[in-house]
């Protein structure tokens, strides 16, 4: 069965990347400042999203009885850091 899939067409402003490319690139931290300046580049590199926690959680699978979550539920946003700080108190 033949694809129906249509050939790519070369793309001038983007073209595919050869091994001599991939030894001559240079990384971002290293050419940004000269072309956007040190401010700039430095915005533009910041790590995205929420920072590490020196205290990260782990993410289990928790059987419990539909009345029981629907209170703590109730109890408004925050209710899951609430359950964590009591079942600390209880260890």
């Amino acid at each position: 069965m033949k694809s129906k899939r249509k050939p790519v067409r070369a793309d001038r402003d983007n073209p595919a990347w050869t091994k001599e490319t991939v030894a001559r690139a240079r990384k971002a931290r290293e050419v940004l400042p000269a072309i956007f300046g040190a401010a700039t580049a430095a915005r533009m590199l910041k790590p995205r999203g929420r920072p590490k926690s020196g205290h990260a959680r782990t993410l289990i699978s928790l059987r419990l009885p539909p009345d029981t979550l629907a209170r703590w539920k109730a109890t408004g946003p925050g209710w899951q850091t609430r359950m964590a700080e009591t079942l600390r108190k209880a260890v």
